[in-house]
């Protein structure tokens, strides 16, 4: 499930088209302001096994997300910082150290055509990024414009640059995920509004980027009055038939008919995108200025690092 994403495919959802997107857009931010990209350029989003990818060209790179244990050529090479390979170069990844979903950027984005507006992968609508599939072997994946690097890394096989993102942008970060009550969070029984903040959930196996199905004690309603199907996000916390409840992910369906009893706040979202099966998930339900304080203070963080990342790289290429 190796796919070309960017930040969404925005403005269709009336029609039917789900945004779809990357999982963790803090960390494909992250990789594409490390090699100067744009923050809507394209990259390739990893799953593990993940993909191998042979360079036919020298570029320049960064890795953001999950740890892979990365290499190139077979020497080992790190998250977080811009990284120049050579021409004929081999990047490969080789054990999950932690994290679920990592992002691979490089200098220039990928020539890829945009399908309504976004990079982004439809492997349901077989359409946008790369073929509108999951990549596959011996796939070739031409290169936007970039610099020519050949002076700068000379005959070295590869240059790790000494800077490195900081991703640490809340210093009071916690495990928990934070949400907010949803449009139905009142049809849950007052003993289901605390259990639904004191037990622990586990994700399943039938998750992936639709939405992550979790096994916790079941929750209980006061009606059983059926909900009219409404819209969805990213996020939206429903809660199905049974008593268990699912969290929709990047590929959610544009509308639902379970209640959505929560929301899971947009500054957490990515947190909740580094978790796989077997993961424990811990709610806490927060207030919207708390909410909207959180995200400004991850997009401040993120400006900064930006226009850091910008600095180092324009000093880099002038040597």
């Amino acid at each position: 499930m190796d796919t070309v994403q960017d930040m969404g495919r925005h403005g269709w959802q009336y029609l039917g088209i789900n945004p779809g997107g990357v999982m963790d857009k803090l960390s494909a931010q992250v990789a594409n302001m490390l090699v100067g990209n744009e923050n809507q350029d394209a990259v390739i989003e990893l799953h593990f096994p993940a993909s191998s990818f042979f360079f036919e060209q020298p570029a320049l790179i960064a890795l953001a997300g999950a740890d892979f244990s990365a290499t190139i050529n077979g020497d080992e090479v790190p998250n977080l910082h811009p990284i120049l390979v050579s021409k004929y170069s081999i990047l490969q990844f080789h054990s999950m150290v932690n994290g679920a979903r990592a992002y691979l950027s490089i200098k220039g984005g990928l020539d890829i055509v945009k399908w309504l507006g976004s990079y982004s992968t439809h492997v349901k609508a077989a359409a946008g990024g790369y073929k509108g599939r999951p990549l596959q072997n011996d796939d070739e994946i031409g290169l936007g414009a970039a610099p020519d690097f050949c002076p700068l890394i000379g005959k070295k096989e590869y240059m790790v640059l000494p800077w490195k993102a900081d991703t640490a942008w809340n210093s009071d970060d916690s495990e928990e995920i934070l949400i907010l009550p949803g449009n139905e969070f009142s049809r849950l029984t007052d003993s289901s509004k605390e259990e639904l903040s004191r037990q622990s959930y586990v994700i399943t196996n039938q998750s992936d980027r639709m939405g992550y199905q979790l096994k916790g004690e079941p929750l209980s309603v006061n009606t059983n009055e059926e909900v009219v199907s409404s819209g969805v996000n990213f996020g939206t916390v429903q809660l199905l038939p049974g008593g268990q409840l699912i969290v929709l992910m990047a590929d959610h369906q544009t509308t639902g008919g379970y209640p959505r009893v929560a929301h899971v706040i947009t500054a957490d979202h990515s947190k909740l995108a580094q978790m796989k099966p077997g993961d424990a998930i811990r709610f806490k339900v927060t207030d919207l200025p708390t909410a909207e304080n959180l995200l400004i203070k991850q997009h401040q963080h993120l400006l900064q690092l930006q226009n850091a990342c910008i600095f180092r790289l324009q000093e880099f290429i002038k040597k």
